[in-house]
């Protein structure tokens, strides 16, 4: 892939958040209609597999804009092999998939050098069709599994903060991650109108602890109103979200007021965002990891 290529994917996708973000819209948080799709993770139909960072934003963006009824996806062959075939005149949604690569020229002359190979980095896209847009597919791939009840994913994110061996102090009126003491104070319950809004928030804070050096080590230094402090908070926003959304918890926005610095830091580096949503779902999988982990 060129490089123009790969700056049109990265300009396309950053201009379709900035958008949003203007018009006060977070692209991790939509008015969920869960009578026509449950909050759910998007991911493929056949393989199960749960689909990450960008793509994640991009989905569901997609899922609320055409009223799919579900999260489920698959490409055009994978829709053929499993016995269906996408809708004449469907249009499909564009993915990405990034990864890194060693020329076979660098790999040469690494070896010649006697060093380590520089490897260089390259983003692909594909297309994929949401179950709605397809015909003939096995009964199966349409199954929507039972989603948990309020109350199950409760006790799921109370079993991954407890689990986590965090530092998780309760008390005093405010919800912040400290970085230098490597702790996550969080308000009493009762603090908070909507005892769920208690939960979104500590997750919200448990995605900062993620980031400590001793874990996912992801740099903290910023202070407050800086470009590194507002790409943190986007982080921890988005680590969040993905997290409510796998344990059944619907995402809302914790820092909206951020909203200007986050429209600043993606004007400014067009991967930004990927590069947040990324950091984003490795810290919702290392959470994610926490609630089946032993007491």
């Amino acid at each position: 892939m060129g490089n123009t290529e790969r700056q049109s994917i990265y300009g396309e996708v950053t201009s379709r958040i900035i958008a949003e973000l203007e018009a006060g819209h977070l692209p991790w948080v939509k008015p969920w209609d869960s009578s026509a799709c449950p909050c759910t993770m998007p991911h493929n139909a056949v393989t199960g597999r749960r689909y990450s960072g960008i793509n994640i934003l991009i989905l569901w963006a997609t899922v609320i804009e055409r009223g799919f009824t579900g999260q489920r996806w698959l490409t055009y062959r994978q829709a053929e092999a499993a016995g269906g075939h996408v809708r004449k005149g469907e249009k499909g949604s564009v993915i990405c998939y990034a990864d890194r690569f060693i020329p076979k020229a660098e790999e040469e002359r690494a070896g010649q050098e006697d060093r380590e190979a520089r490897t260089i980095a390259f983003l692909k896209r594909f297309t994929v069709f949401n179950i709605d847009q397809c015909e003939g597919l096995p009964e199966e791939l349409f199954h929507v599994p039972e989603l948990p009840g309020p109350l199950v994913s409760i006790a799921e994110a109370d079993s991954l903060i407890r689990n986590s061996g965090a530092d998780f102090r309760i008390g005093g009126g405010e919800a912040y991650y400290s970085p230098s003491g490597d702790y996550v104070a969080v308000p009493p319950q009762a603090a908070f109108h909507e005892p769920i809004n208690w939960f979104r928030t500590a997750l919200h804070e448990m995605g900062h602890w993620t980031g400590h050096r001793s874990r996912l080590a992801r740099d903290q230094s910023g202070g407050f109103g800086t470009a590194l402090y507002a790409k943190e908070e986007l982080v921890a926003e988005m680590a969040s979200a993905f997290t409510c959304a796998s344990l059944g918890i619907v995402p809302t926005v914790r820092h909206s007021d951020y909203i200007g610095s986050w429209l600043a830091v993606l004007r400014e580096d067009e991967r930004a965002i990927f590069k947040a949503a990324s950091a984003a779902s490795k810290a919702a999988d290392y959470l994610l990891g926490m609630e089946g982990a032993a007491a």
